[in-house]
């Protein structure tokens, strides 16, 4: 079994047994347990969920977006095929100075590149897109907006992910999935292997309209299947050079997809 589908259900149960119930930003109530985490080695099996389809070229799209064309873009998704922002569009097409924005605003990627070429012991490797100047003008505040990174002494590159708000149902899958991606492509472009994986989620939700879904999820536990391998094309040696097709996921494996509105 898969070590995602493992530590992700067991959140999920957690939520339904022992969460509290209120409403939110969106409208609709949602079950909530505060500081989650899960935690993966990304040496030993990529962490994806096995017990329903996870669209992780979507995924990657939508990470590649964000740090490598760091751009706020809606429309340079679109050509890609991928419509997940379409709902935070503004009239502009962006969604603000939200996500993308805040990394190239400040050379954020470029600063951590650098740094893990000349002085990954650095402790100080740190990205934030929490910038509290600019949030009124982001169409959706970052969830996933923090990341931090260290290099052990062996050569493995690790990376933390800190996200404030994760909908258990749609998002996280996504997020735990292209962030492990983001960690094995910047690994590779920087000579290290990849390492542990830990993401931390302050506030783990469930909507109440995702329930009856991740019940039927749940029921899937004991047919979860193993986990996929990750391929990166071995010739990128520079983190823009990236394409999603670079990116690829070997016998990945699932029990089907399982429908979710999203809660705007």
């Amino acid at each position: 079994m898969s070590c995602a589908d493992i530590q992700y259900l067991n959140i999920v149960e957690n939520i339904l047994k022992q969460g509290t119930f209120g409403q939110n930003r969106t409208g609709m109530p949602a079950y909530k347990l505060p500081h989650q985490i899960m935690q993966f080695d990304l040496a030993r099996e990529f962490p994806i969920l096995t017990t329903k389809f996870v669209a992780f070229k979507t995924a990657i799209k939508e990470i590649l977006w964000i740090w490598q064309k760091q751009s706020n873009d809606v429309r340079l998704l679109q050509e890609w095929n991928c419509h997940i922002w379409d709902e935070w569009m503004k009239e502009d097409g962006t969604i603000g100075k939200a996500y993308g924005y805040q990394l190239s605003k400040y050379h954020q990627v470029d600063t951590l590149l650098a740094t893990l070429r000349e002085n990954p012991q650095s402790r100080r490797m740190v990205v934030s897109m929490w910038n509290v100047e600019d949030l009124p003008e982001m169409a959706l505040q970052p969830c996933a907006f923090l990341t931090m990174w260290d290099v052990s002494s062996d050569g493995r590159l690790n990376c933390m992910l800190v996200q404030r708000s994760g909908d258990m149902g749609l998002g996280i899958p996504f997020n735990m999935a292209q962030y492990a991606a983001l960690t094995c492509m910047v690994a590779k472009v920087s000579d290290l292997r990849p390492g542990l994986f830990t993401h931390v989620i302050n506030n783990a939700h469930i909507y109440e309209n995702h329930v009856e879904p991740l019940k039927l999820q749940l029921d899937r536990r004991e047919q979860a299947l193993a986990a996929p391998h990750l391929l990166i094309n071995p010739e990128i040696k520079n983190f823009y050079e990236f394409k999603p097709e670079d990116i690829i996921l070997e016998n990945y494996q699932h029990l089907g997809k399982i429908s979710m509105k999203v809660s705007v």
